[in-house]
């Protein structure tokens, strides 16, 4: 064989193995954008038919159907290739109250979070750094020489009464509690310090998606992650408070903006508990007097598979008084059961444009309006490009 020839061969080899990686690619690709369970109304007469816009997806058209309604199809590709299962699940179509509300944020975390490792001081001017290679960043600190700790300035206290003796960190580290032993030193003016940045709370400004009869709400439509370590933060306590809207920072390509007010915290002016925070929203419970208060309309939810491709509207605050602003959905994903990246919105209302340039930060949990129902709220803004966010799934924010 000569060089040419196995030249050739060896295009063809790659070829033929980019082409094979493509077409697994595409597979699996295709598979994971059909949602693993579909939730249909008695309203909806062709809950599948949104099941996937690809062509050569098909589904059986034979089922059993249990006396609830519910019932298992199987989606295959060209009639052949099985995809995936989907379960397909009869419920009656809830209401909600939707709100759109500016909304104050206020959480402290379940034990101290450590954000990092720094460096301290001497008192002989050496640069150390007594905690690296012992905590990381993302570990909770529950205890401390086995007495619980509740805040940051208890460990503060805790470190300075040391008189530079070892302690015993208790963290949660990947919800494992283990222990840790950590020297602190005498810094240059005389006290101790461990050489760690630490919080123990969290608080700015989100949207109000919405609330149930019982006072129910939801939120944000994404959870609260710490700036620095970007992980979830572990709630411990959290309460939502009356907000005031006091500026807006307009938002570019590069440069996302922000809502920009003033949270009160006072007693008269807490709205109600927060009880979970989680990816796709935060959740907890408004006292009768907020819901009173606030400008809450019912509307129906709809069904993921009832979202489409065009205009809706989204109702926010960005000057005190909830409004409804023009927009387009647009690369709807039904796959996205569990996360808040559902379907792309665009702002076109030019009253909004003029005033944030689109999406910014303070409008996560706005809801989304569409053919009279609920669909989902927005969730994430494109720093690339203002106009355009995510949005997620009301359905999914709901749980059903």
């Amino acid at each position: 064989m000569n060089r040419r020839q196995k030249y050739r061969n060896f295009t063809l080899i790659i070829l033929v193995a980019a082409s094979l990686a493509a077409g697994i690619y595409a597979y699996f690709n295709l598979k994971n954008s059909i949602p693993d369970e579909i939730h249909y109304c008695s309203d909806d007469k062709e809950p599948l038919k949104k099941l996937t816009d690809h062509p050569m997806v098909t589904y059986s058209k034979e089922m059993e159907v249990s006396g609830s309604g519910s019932y298992k199809v199987e989606v295959k590709l060209a009639n052949i290739l099985p995809l995936k299962s989907v379960k397909v699940e009869k419920t009656e179509r809830p209401a909600v109250f939707v709100s759109g509300s500016s909304v104050g944020i206020y959480m402290e975390t379940e034990g101290v979070l450590i954000v990092d490792a720094g460096e301290v001081q001497t008192q002989d001017g050496q640069l150390i750094k007594p905690a690296e290679h012992i905590v990381r960043a993302g570990d909770y600190i529950e205890k401390i020489n086995g007495q619980d700790l509740n805040n940051k300035q208890e460990l503060l206290d805790k470190v300075a009464e040391s008189d530079g003796s070892s302690m015993v960190l208790s963290v949660m580290r990947q919800d494992e509690l283990i222990d840790l032993q950590v020297t602190p030193v005498m810094t240059e003016d005389g006290s101790y310090k461990l050489g760690i940045w630490v919080r123990d709370n969290v608080q700015g400004i989100g949207t109000l998606t919405y609330v149930t009869q019982d006072g129910k709400f939801g939120a944000l439509g994404h959870g609260i992650s710490d700036a620095d370590t970007g992980d979830l933060l572990k709630l411990g306590k959290g309460e939502l408070y009356q907000a005031e809207i006091l500026d807006v920072v307009k938002g570019s390509s590069g440069s996302p903006g922000e809502l920009r007010g003033v949270i009160r915290y006072r007693d008269e002016d807490i709205m109600g508990n927060i009880d979970k925070n989680t990816k796709i929203g935060i959740y907890g419970s408004l006292d009768q007097e907020s819901m009173d208060s606030l400008p809450l309309n019912s509307y129906e939810i709809a069904m993921k598979q009832e979202v489409q491709p065009g205009p809706a509207t989204i109702l926010c605050s960005v000057d005190g008084t909830i409004r409804e602003y023009q927009a387009e959905i647009r690369n709807i994903d039904l796959g996205q059961s569990d996360t808040n990246k559902c379907f792309e919105v665009r702002v076109v209302d030019e009253g909004l444009l003029n005033v944030t340039g689109g999406i910014v930060q303070g409008m996560s949990g706005s809801p989304i309006i569409q053919n009279g129902k609920i669909i989902g709220a927005v969730t994430h803004v494109f720093i690339a490009d203002a106009t355009c966010g995510y949005g997620i799934f009301i359905e999914n924010m709901l749980n059903i």
